[in-house]
C-alpha cells in the first residue's frame, strides 16, 4: 500500500475518520511488555495508526481467536540460494510471515558483478515483501578462486545511498581485515559509520576484537554457545542461523533469553524450497526455538523488533502507531502457524502476487567451461599422505583430514571402502581453464557423480564422484543446461535442475523447483549419498573463508593458513 497523507494518518489514528483497514477480534502480542492484549488494529495506507482501542474501518477483517505479531525479518540471506528469482522467493517465503528480507546478492555478483546487484535492486522495488540489500563486500571472497567479476570499493560507493541499500554485506575475508589488506581497508573506510555485516567463523580473543574494531556490527557464523556469548559480550549482534546446511539453532537456543534478545536476530542464510515446503522459514525457526525452551517473548523479539533495531529499520518491528503495517496473524505463539500476512498494509494474496510487474532475468549463458574429459579428474603426485575434506552434517565447517592414498598408474583413485571420493572444481567463466581435484569424505557415494554450479562463492562447477566418465558427463551437462544440479550414473543423467539465471536460479515456479529437488535428492540417495542436503553441502566445500579445508579452482585451500596447498 502507498504511504497515506500525514493528515489522514493523524485523523484515522485518533478515530475521527474510519481507518482504511481494521483488524478486529484478535490479540496483539506486545513485544514491550510481553502481554497478549485484545485490541483492534487500525491501518492507514502502509502504516499502523491505532492499537489498544476500538476502531471502525472502511474495510474490517475478522481475526477473532488469532494472535497478531510483527512481521518477521530475515536478517541475512542469499536469495539466490533459494534457487528461484526474487519474485518467486517473494511468493514462496512471505506466506510464512517474512515481511522483510535483508539480502546479500554476492552469489550473482560473483558471476556478473554490478549487473547482478542492479537486478536485485530493481526487483526489490516490485516485490510484496520488503527486500533490502547489503552491498556485496567480497567479490571474490579471496584471492584463491576465479570469479566472473571483481568489485572494489569504487564500484560499491555509488550505490551506497540507494533507497534499498542498508550498508555493506558480510565481510567474509576476515584474514584480509586483520592483516589490513588494501582492498579490504578501502571498503571498510568507505562504509565507516554505516552498517557493516560480519562473517568470522571461530574467530575469538583479540583477533575478534580487532575485527569488531573495524566497524563490523553483526555476525551470523557463531556455531557454539560460547562463541555466540563472546561475540555478544563484545557488542556484536548475533544472528542465529538455521539454513538448509548450516544448522546452528540447537546450539545457540540457550542464548535466546529475554536478557539477550535485544541483541539477537534470526536468519536463514541459505534455505531451499524443499526445506521451506517441508519445514517452513522463519516460522520454523520460531517454533523450533520455543520447543527448545526459548521464551516466546525473546524469540518473537529476535524475529522482528531486535532485527529492526540491529539494521536501523526504525519504522518496523512492533505493532504500534507509526510503524509499517507488517503484521502476521498466527494461531498460537508456540506453533507459529501463519494464517494471514500483511506487508506494508496490503495482504499477501495470490491476486496481489499476480499484479506485480516482474523484470527480465540477467546473466544467461554464463557457464562457458570447455569440454571436460575423464582424464581431467586424475590426481597426480607421489606423496601417499593426502589431505581430505571432512564433512560434519549440519555444519559448513569442514575438518582437515589426512589419509594415505597410494597412486596407481600416476593417479590417486577414489576409495569407496573408506568413503574417499573425488571432488573437482572446474573454472566455468572461460578465463583460465583451471581444473582442481582433491578428496572428500562424508558423502557415502558408491557410484556415479553429482555436480553443481552453486559453488560458494565463485560458483564454478563442482563435481563429486567415483567414476571419471560420469564426472565428465555431469560437468558437460551443466554447461548444456546453463548451470544447475545434476545426478549421473552409468553414462546417463538420472535427474537434473536447470538454473539458467547466472547458473544459480531457476526460471520455474518454486513449486516446480521443489518437485525437481525431490527427484534430485532421491537420485543422489540411489547412488549411496547419505547427506540430507548434498548439493548445498557440496557448494560449501568450495568456500575458502570457512575453516578448515576447502577446494577452489586454484586447488586445495588450507583456510587456517589462508593459502593454497602446494
Amino acid at each position: 500500500m502507498p504511504k497515506a497523507p500525514l493528515s489522514d494518518r493523524i485523523d484515522q489514528g485518533r478515530g475521527i475518520t474510519p481507518a482504511d483497514i481494521v483488524l478486529k477480534g484478535g490479540r496483539v502480542f506486545d513485544l514491550i511488555t510481553g502481554d497478549l492484549v485484545a485490541t483492534d488494529v487500525a491501518i492507514c495506507g502502509d502504516t499502523i495508526v491505532g492499537v489498544f482501542g476500538d476502531y471502525s474501518g472502511r474495510v474490517e477483517i475478522d481475526v477473532t481467536g488469532k494472535i497478531l505479531v510483527p512481521g518477521f525479518i530475515d536478517t541475512h540471506l542469499h536469495i539466490e540460494s533459494s534457487l528461484v528469482t526474487p519474485f518467486e522467493f517473494d511468493r514462496c517465503v512471505s506466506p510464512h510471515g517474512v515481511t522483510t528480507a535483508i539480502c546479500d546478492p554476492h552469489e550473482i555478483a560473483n558471476v556478473c558483478g554490478l549487473t547482478g546487484i542492479g537486478y536485485f535492486l530493481e526487483a526489490s522495488s516490485r516485490t510484496l515483501m520488503d527486500i533490502r540489500v547489503n552491498l556485496s563486500s567480497c567479490v571474490p571472497s579471496t584471492h584463491m578462486e576465479t570469479t566472473g567479476a571483481r568489485l572494489e570499493a569504487a564500484d560499491l560507493v555509488p550505490l551506497m545511498h540507494h533507497p534499498r541499500v542498508i550498508g555493506l554485506a558480510e565481510f567474509m575475508n576476515y584474514p584480509g581485515v586483520l592483516h589490513k589488506d588494501p582492498g579490504c581497508m578501502a571498503k571498510l573506510e568507505a562504509f565507516e559509520g554505516r552498517h557493516i555485516d560480519g562473517h568470522a567463523p571461530l574467530l575469538r580473543g583479540n583477533d575478534l576484537n580487532g575485527y569488531i574494531a573495524a566497524g563490523i556490527r553483526t555476525e551470523h557464523e557463531a556455531t557454539t554457545y560460547d562463541e555466540g556469548l563472546e561475540k555478544l559480550r563484545k557488542g556484536m549482534r548475533v544472528l542465529i542461523r538455521e539454513g538448509s546446511v548450516s544448522k546452528d539453532l540447537h546450539a545457540l537456543a540457550p542464548l535466546l533469553t529475554e536478557r539477550h534478545a535485544p541483541y539477537l536476530c534470526l536468519c536463514t542464510d541459505d534455505r531451499n524450497p524443499l526445506d521451506i515446503a517441508e519445514h517452513g522459514h522463519l516460522d520454523y525457526l520460531i517454533r523450533t526455538a520455543i520447543a527448545l525452551g526459548a521464551q516466546p517473548l525473546a524469540t518473537y523479539r529476535a524475529a522482528s523488533l531486535s532485527a529492526a533495531e540491529a539494521f536501523g529499520l526504525k519504522d518496523r518491528g512492533l505493532i504500534a502507531p507509526g510503524k509499517r503495517a507488517d503484521i502476521v496473524v498466527i494461531d498460537t505463539l508456540e506453533d507459529c502457524h501463519v494464517a494471514r500476512v500483511f506487508t506494508g498494509g496490503g495482504e499477501i494474496t495470490a491476486a496481489n502476487f499476480a499484479a506485480r510487474a516482474v523484470i527480465p532475468p540477467v546473466a544467461r549463458h554464463s557457464v562457458k567451461a570447455p569440454p571436460i574429459k575423464a582424464r581431467h579428474f586424475r590426481t597426480g603426485g607421489n606423496r601417499v599422505e593426502t589431505p581430505v575434506i571432512g564433512i560434519v552434517p549440519g555444519k559448513i565447517i569442514t575438518p582437515h583430514l589426512t589419509f594415505d592414498i597410494a597412486p596407481q598408474d600416476g593417479d590417486k583413485r577414489p576409495d569407496i571402502a573408506r568413503d574417499l571420493v573425488k571432488i573437482a572444481v572446474i573454472e566455468r567463466y572461460g578465463l583460465n581453464g583451471n581444473v582442481a581435484t582433491g578428496f572428500v569424505q562424508g558423502f557415502g557415494l558408491q557410484r556415479g557423480a553429482i555436480g553443481s554450479t552453486v559453488c560458494h562463492d565463485h560458483h564454478n562447477i563442482a563435481i563429486v564422484g567415483v567414476d571419471y566418465d560420469d564426472m565428465a558427463l555431469a560437468a558437460n551437462r551443466l554447461g548444456q543446461i546453463e548451470g544447475g544440479f545434476v545426478v549421473v550414473e552409468g553414462g546417463r543423467v538420472l535427474a537434473e535442475l536447470a538454473l539458467p539465471v547466472a547458473g544459480l536460479m531457476s526460471l520455474k515456479s518454486f513449486e516446480e523447483v521443489h518437485d525437481d529437488l525431490v527427484k534430485l535428492r532421491a537420485a543422489a540417495k540411489s547412488l549411496g549419498v547419505v547427506l540430507e542436503e548434498p548439493f548445498l553441502q557440496l557448494a560449501f566445500l568450495c568456500l575458502p573463508v570457512i575453516p578448515h579445508l576447502k577446494i577452489t579452482d586454484h586447488g586445495m585451500v588450507d583456510v587456517d593458513r589462508f593459502e593454497v596447498m602446494p
